[in-house]
């Protein structure tokens, strides 16, 4: 969510770019760096603020009553992380790692609504934000339910690689553990390394001293029926 057009006094398209405006409009806020597996907020804690993550990946986890964990969500530079806040929840439903070192922008639920309601550009922005994580939400649904293993592997590490979204080009993915991705896709830590063996195999994916090189000739296996 990093940018979006919205037409000028003109008629002309300008670009709309959030983090210079969340620097810049007089939100009170401030920055925080996290180092890699440290905790940015956990199951039951209060929700306080909302942040705006600047750099790094974070993991979402929910841990149920049994004590069994489940990843829920990876997000990236330009993610918004724990808005539940600004719609009524009093307490987090999940925990927020950090995967790599991250930076993010904290702000104050009281100070987002402000915001929402006085600039417009950026409540529409904003909207537009929530409405396609809910798509997404319920795209992994339908992912969970009715693909194989290993099209949801595929699926993930394309997500991962932010693959088809124009200002976020494909990147080299941070070390992230296969215990991680297993539980990301709801199958065992073998099958995973099955999987990724697989993939590399046949060239969609490549590792080198940096993490994990995604390539995008790995859609066809989301797309192969």
């Amino acid at each position: 969510m990093k940018t979006n057009n919205q037409p000028n006094e003109n008629g002309q398209f300008r670009t709309f770019d959030v983090e210079t405006y969340l620097h810049s409009a007089g939100v009170a806020r401030s920055i925080s760096d996290f180092e890699k597996k440290e905790t940015l907020f956990s199951q039951g804690d209060p929700c306080k603020h909302i942040m705006y993550l600047l750099k790094g990946e974070v993991r979402i986890s929910v841990v149920s009553t049994s004590g069994k964990e489940a990843v829920v969500g990876m997000l990236g530079p330009g993610d918004f992380i724990g808005e539940g806040g600004l719609a009524g929840q009093s307490m987090r439903m999940a925990t927020a790692t950090a995967v790599t070192p991250i930076s993010v922008l904290m702000i104050e639920n009281s100070e987002m609504f402000r915001v929402l309601h006085e600039q417009s550009a950026f409540s529409d922005l904003f909207i537009t934000y929530m409405l396609q994580r809910n798509i997404r939400i319920e795209e992994d649904l339908i992912d969970q339910l009715f693909n194989s293993s290993e099209k949801r592997l595929a699926r993930a590490l394309l997500l991962l690689a932010r693959y088809g979204k124009q200002d976020r080009p494909q990147k080299v993915l941070a070390r992230i553990s296969q215990e991680t991705l297993a539980e990301m896709v709801g199958t065992t830590r073998s099958r995973v390394n099955f999987f990724m063996n697989k993939f590399k195999k046949m060239g969609f994916i490549e590792y080198d001293g940096e993490g994990l090189q995604i390539n995008s000739s790995l859609l066809s296996v989301v797309l192969h029926d």
